[in-house]
């Protein structure tokens, strides 16, 4: 089973886009080990605080979301889904 995480900042992106990165991940690992993967593929997005000032630097901005909970599949094209969870602050 495939668990892609995925960080992204906070407020960027929209729910359309988000669905966007899950269909659009969830389509590159079919295209590698094929469609069977695509029922047990998972794309986590985590959206985190933009980092200000000296730790602005940094590669890894904090999380500041809640701990990761399961979601409803979505639907992500002809006969498959994919389960995404997304995270959002308190």
């Amino acid at each position: 089973m495939p668990l892609i995480n995925v960080k992204i900042i906070e407020g960027v992106f929209s729910e359309s886009q988000k669905r966007t990165i899950v269909e659009r991940l969830t389509d590159a690992m079919v295209s590698i080990e094929g469609e069977n993967l695509r029922p047990v593929t998972w794309v986590v997005i985590d959206e985190v605080k933009a980092a200000t000032g000296p730790s602005a630097a940094s590669l890894s901005p904090r999380p500041t979301s809640r701990p990761w909970q399961p979601a409803k599949p979505h639907k992500v094209g002809p006969g498959g889904t994919a389960a995404v969870a997304v995270s959002s602050p308190p």
